[in-house]
């Protein structure tokens, strides 16, 4: 398998994978425009897409999805709740490439098996999701109130970890934004922090080259440097040493990264 995230952050996020068999794009939050633009930046052509996986129905994971439906004839696969709570400004998805892809259901797509995994956030019904092919195992969670066990079972030990560190608490705290956002962002159905986005890592890294992305960074309440710093120091707390036994990248919303196998040791 290989992989790119195509955008991360809350003006639009998207995922690229490919095997030998399939192509696949998880969530398409950006316009089509942007969209093809950034698989043609990873030399990918949009009409080659076979499927398109939807965490949830915000609009910076959904903006994409009628455009892509109408241009390309991509089947679409989601939850029957997503399904019902799409915005309107989506438009008309053809009926021929609707899937219901129910949370915490799996599927084996041509040659690669895929997990839907339960998570919190304010939408109908989240989740994120797991892809496997042979020994190659790569996730994705973003968009986390919290980590609970079974999200941390799901994902522990995968090679390649697409995963939230949405914002410093402090910089939050003292920021711009009104305290029924700043609220909602801490709670629950929210969104996770760099401190418990770390905290969470120990329990998920075994050490053994996980490559961790850092996603969904908020661009008010967050700095990329800040983001890994934080990481990498609660990481290093346990022992485990940034750079030999985990390896942490940065995502963006403006381009897309590098695209690269998911099991990569070095």
């Amino acid at each position: 398998m290989k992989f790119s995230v195509l955008a991360s952050g809350s003006t639009g996020n998207s995922l690229f994978i490919e095997t030998e068999q399939t192509r696949i794009l998880v969530d398409v939050g950006l316009s089509g425009k942007q969209l093809e633009n950034r698989l043609q930046q990873i030399g990918v052509d949009a009409s080659t897409i076979s499927a398109i996986f939807v965490s949830h129905e915000h609009i910076d994971h959904v903006r994409g999805l009628g455009v892509m439906s109408r241009r390309y004839q991509i089947p679409i696969y989601m939850n029957e709740a997503t399904w019902s709570n799409l915005p309107t400004s989506v438009g008309q998805i053809p009926e021929e490439v609707q899937n219901i892809f129910e949370t915490g259901a799996s599927l084996d797509f041509h040659d690669i098996h895929i997990e839907s995994i339960p998570i919190s956030h304010d939408a109908a019904e989240p989740m994120g999701f797991f892809f496997g092919q042979g020994e190659e195992r790569l996730a994705i969670c973003t968009d986390l109130g919290y980590v609970n066990q079974r999200i941390v079972d799901q994902v522990t030990g995968v090679d390649t970890l697409i995963w939230e560190s949405n914002h410093d608490v402090e910089m939050l705290r003292m920021g711009a934004y009104p305290w029924n956002v700043k609220r909602r962002i801490l709670s629950d159905v929210g969104h996770l922090s760099n401190e418990d986005s770390g905290a969470a890592l120990t329990e998920i890294v075994k050490g053994i080259g996980e490559h961790i992305y850092l996603a969904h960074l908020s661009k008010d309440n967050n700095i990329s440097e800040l983001a890994h710093l934080t990481v990498k120091n609660i990481l290093e707390e346990t022992g485990m040493k940034v750079g030999r036994d985990v390896h942490l990248w940065a995502t963006y919303d403006d381009r897309p990264t590098p695209l690269k196998k998911v099991k990569l040791k070095n």
